[in-house]
């Protein structure tokens, strides 16, 4: 948290609030969150007097483009940006402060304080980390389901951790995982390479559609999260699996399961989507397991 919709609600709030500002100078109060320069007096010192152009996004990350630089940030877990008039208190955790010729100020908040920043010349930013390695941007032209097929290939890795790496397909975290393999009744365990095309397809549109619904409901406000005005997400409110562990399914009644896939909490429901083969057969066995272990352990009694 947060995932692409809630990064993509925060650019679009700060494309609105400070393309057009100057900065005057810049105050890193928390010099680890500034990763590229190491520096954070060469940090502010390469700021100062830039124009911000533009704010974009590609998978987690925020780029805002400036005159001759561009600076690449990363949420993590609980950061957010804020604009401020200079007179207004400075909240606890901010740890950066853009200072414009304005008046107001950007204020980067982080209870974490995972979040980080790098400054690039343009376009070197492509070639470097963090955004040299990304994978598929779901929610551009270029997902089509003929790239999502080639990404997907002959993995025999399961579904759930394979969407989660951001070499593959960025953007995805925990929450829209859930929810687009819901969508598309596909259990999280399923080896890739062992979901039928249509499958495939199905769950190209269910990612694509899941991620959209989102954006447009200002991400989800689970936790912390909130975008660049101080403003809750909504999705939350439609959520059909994630954060939902014993509550109906909205499909067919069953309560909705929670259990861990690679080490992520991960939210099902039993019928809709049916575990593969090798899972089934894991569980029988441990049942089997578990039916054995209690008859010895009533034996044992006996014979005592």
């Amino acid at each position: 948290m947060p995932e692409l919709p809630e990064v993509e609600t925060v650019r679009r709030t700060l494309q609105q609030l400070i393309v057009g500002k100057t900065i005057d100078h810049v105050t890193v109060k928390l010099p680890r969150i500034v990763q590229k320069p190491d520096d954070p007096h060469l940090f502010a010192a390469w700021l100062e007097g830039r124009t911000v152009r533009s704010v974009e996004r590609r998978g987690k990350f925020l780029r805002l483009v400036m005159d001759g630089i561009v600076l690449v940030s990363h949420l993590r877990m609980e950061g957010r940006y804020g604009l401020y008039r200079q007179d207004e208190p400075i909240e606890n955790h901010t740890h950066v402060i853009f200072h414009f010729t304005d008046g107001t100020e950007l204020r980067y908040k982080d209870v974490r304080q995972f979040g980080t920043m790098h400054l690039f010349l343009p376009g070197e930013e492509w070639q470097s980390p963090p955004l040299n390695k990304l994978g598929l941007e779901p929610l551009d032209d270029s997902f089509t389901i003929e790239a999502f097929r080639t990404a997907l290939g002959k993995r025999t890795t399961k579904i759930k951790p394979l969407l989660l790496n951001q070499e593959v397909i960025v953007g995805l975290g925990n929450i829209y995982v859930d929810e687009a393999l819901h969508m598309a009744g596909i259990h999280p365990e399923t080896p890739a390479n062992e979901i039928a095309k249509n499958k495939r397809d199905l769950l190209h549109g269910s990612i694509v559609e899941t991620l959209s619904s989102a954006v447009n409901a200002g991400g989800s406000s689970i936790k912390s999260y909130v975008n660049g005005q101080g403003e809750m997400g909504f999705f939350q409110h439609s959520l059909k699996a994630y954060g939902r562990t014993g509550e109906p399914c909205h499909s067919c009644g069953s309560p909705i399961e929670k259990s861990v896939v690679g080490g992520r909490g991960t939210h099902v429901c039993p019928k809709c989507q049916k575990p593969p083969r090798a899972v089934k057969a894991q569980r029988s066995l441990s049942k089997t397991n578990k039916r054995g272990n209690t008859v010895k352990n009533r034996l044992d009694g006996k014979n005592r």
